[in-house]
C-alpha cells in the first residue's frame, strides 16, 4: 500500500482502510514513523534500508499463514516501491496470486493481493515547483545499488537527447556524492546551462525545502537522498518563481 508523499492529508483513503483491516504491518522504519498513530494494536515489523527482500518475503509468509498484511511504501508502491518486488518473489516461489476482491471461492489461489496506488514523489515535487511535468517526461534513479551506472548513464543520455523533462530520484548520498554531478555533465551535453531545475527535498513532509535554479547553477551539495531533482526540457521556462513546461496549447489556439 502507498502512503503518498508524507502529509497525512495526502494518504489515500484506500490505504487508510487497508491499514485498518491489517493485522500485521511491514515497512521501512522511516515510513512507519509517519503513521505511528495508525498502527496501535497491530503487529509491526520495521526494518532499515537494504532489507527489502527480507521484508517482502516475511510479509508474504504472514499472508500465506492467513494474516491480513499491509506492506507500506512511500509515494506510490508501484514506482520504486515494493509492489514489483512482492510480485517478483511470488513468481520466484511459483505462487498463485489473485487480485483482492475477486471471488474468494476461486480455487488454486495461494494469496490475494491489492496494490493501493498513491501520489508519487515526482508528482508532489512537481506541484510545489509549478507545472514542470505538463509534457513528456522520464523518471530516472541515480542509485547504482541495483542498477549499474553504465545503464543509468545510457538512460540519461537517451532521455536528454529525446528532450524529455527528467525527474531524478535518489540523486545523491554520502556513499555516492559524485553521481549527481556526473548526471549534470551528461545533461549539459544536450541542454543549455540555463535550463530550469527544481530541487525539492522532503516534499510534503516536515522539513520541506525547495530551490528553483538552473542546470548550470544547481547547488549539488544541497541535494540528498530525500530530494527529487526536476530538470526541464528545451521549452521549460521560469515565470515569477514557477517552473512550467508548456504542452503547446497557446501555439495552436488563441486566447
Amino acid at each position: 500500500m502507498s502512503l503518498g508523499p508524507g502529509f497525512r492529508s495526502f494518504i489515500p483513503e484506500e490505504a487508510i482502510r487497508a491499514l485498518d483491516a491489517a493485522e500485521v504491518v511491514f515497512g521501512y522504519k522511516t515510513y512507519l514513523d509517519l503513521i505511528a498513530d495508525l498502527l496501535a494494536g497491530k503487529q509491526v515489523f520495521s526494518s532499515g534500508m537494504r532489507r527489502e527482500v527480507e521484508r517482502c518475503g516475511q510479509a508474504i509468509d504472514q499472508a500465506l499463514a492467513g494474516k491480513s498484511v499491509a506492506l507500506v511504501s512511500s509515494g506510490d508502491a508501484g514506482i520504486y516501491g515494493m509492489a514489483g518486488l512482492v510480485l517478483d518473489i511470488c513468481r520466484k516461489r511459483d505462487l498463485a496470486v489473485a487480485e483482492s476482491g475477486v471471488d474468494s471461492t476461486e480455487g488454486g489461489v495461494d494469496l490475494f493481493l491489492k496494490i493501493v496506488p498513491g501520489i508519487p514523489a515526482f508528482n508532489a515535487a512537481a506541484s510545489l515547483a509549478g507545472a514542470p511535468l505538463m509534457h513528456d517526461f522520464a523518471a530516472v534513479s541515480l542509485s547504482d545499488h541495483l542498477t549499474p551506472w553504465e545503464i543509468i548513464e545510457k538512460r540519461l543520455r537517451a532521455a536528454a537527447a529525446a528532450d524529455f523533462v527528467l525527474a531524478i530520484y535518489n540523486p545523491r548520498s554520502k556513499s555516492r556524492p559524485d553521481l549527481l554531478e556526473k548526471a549534470r555533465e551528461i545533461l549539459l551535453g544536450e541542454r543549455s546551462p540555463q535550463t530550469p531545475v527544481a530541487i525539492i527535498r522532503r516534499a510534503m513532509r516536515e522539513g520541506q525545502w525547495k530551490c528553483v535554479t538552473t542546470l548550470g547553477g544547481m547547488p549539488v551539495e544541497e541535494v540528498d537522498m530525500q530530494s527529487v531533482v526536476i530538470v526541464g526540457n528545451s521549452s521549460t521556462y521560469m515565470w515569477k518563481g514557477w517552473m512550467v513546461t508548456p504542452r503547446g496549447y497557446l501555439d495552436k489556439y488563441e486566447l
